[in-house]
């Protein structure tokens, strides 16, 4: 059993920065790909990026690309968010999930490609 913990939500004004981690325990965290994922308040579940197994591809949704990076350390069992030029719009519990399958390159942005999640951190970015 997989136990994702994330951790560094916080309060922070637009155009700020924000690091999000993620630790891992239990399972095989360096055969899987791993995915961020958020939540505003009052809708759905988005894909925000994902990292490949062994950090070789990085993937983002169209809303938050150039502008935050996702990253892992295998020998931490973790993986980060760092999120840049923050917006109102970022407003929203931030989820990290594990892959259902070892060794994908591929971009993983359905929720159903992942078989773990975490209990959420939140992030509200004030204008």
């Amino acid at each position: 059993q997989v136990q994702l913990v994330e951790s560094g939500g916080s309060l922070v004004q637009a155009g700020g920065s924000l690091g999000l981690s993620c630790a891992a325990s239990g399972g095989t965290f360096s055969s899987y790909s791993m995915g961020w994922f958020r939540q505003p308040p009052g809708k759905g579940r988005d894909f925000v990026a994902s990292i490949t197994w062994n950090g070789g591809r990085t993937y983002y949704a169209d809303s938050v690309k150039g502008r935050f990076t996702i990253s892992r350390d295998n020998a931490k069992k973790t993986v980060y968010l760092q999120m840049n030029s923050l917006k109102p719009e970022d407003t929203a519990v931030y989820y990290c999930a594990v892959d259902r399958s070892a060794y994908s390159g591929q971009r993983r942005p359905r929720e159903e490609d992942y078989a773990y999640w975490g209990q959420g951190t939140q992030v509200t970015v004030s204008s």
